[in-house]
């Protein structure tokens, strides 16, 4: 068994990629296959509560695991998780390729670090490439969605 997002799913081949699981088994395709071999972090999501780079994760490697992506993040009414609306409000995308496993960089970052500072943003999300916006809007919107997740 492997709970995705709060849902528990016991049928999936354990031999098969987490990554390719979730974008063609069962249809979250927020998760991008960039490289495929664990180097760009666009595949990035969270298990057990650590982002993990889903390309290189193995079905049986997770097995019991609870497995958070993009989709889980915004609410049920479609309301985004203030990291996704920072990511838009400070320009963060711009093709939207990384953004996902960028937002689920952070989002880990955030859990154990609710005031991190730009270098310890820098050292979480330095797996993660970004062709686009050169990474200074990225870093902003972290600090925003810090701001403004803090009680």
């Amino acid at each position: 068994m492997i709970k995705v997002n709060g849902v528990t799913h016991a049928d999936y081949d354990p031999a098969q990629k987490l990554s390719v699981w979730l974008r063609e088994g069962l249809l979250l395709t927020g998760t991008k296959i960039g490289c495929a071999i664990g180097v760009c972090g666009s595949c990035t999501v969270l298990v057990d509560g650590v982002a993990r780079r889903s390309c290189k994760v193995l079905l049986k490697d997770v097995e019991g695991a609870d497995i958070l992506t993009i989709e889980g993040l915004a609410q049920p009414d479609g309301t985004l998780h203030p990291i996704q609306q920072a990511f838009l409000d400070t320009g963060a995308i711009q093709c939207g390729f990384c953004t996902p496993g960028m937002v689920m960089s952070a989002y880990a970052l955030l859990a154990k670090t609710p005031r991190p500072t730009r270098a310890e943003i820098r050292q979480a999300l330095k797996g993660n490439l970004c062709r686009c916006t050169g990474y200074q809007q990225i870093v902003d919107a972290v600090l925003l969605a810090a701001e403004r997740m803090r009680p």
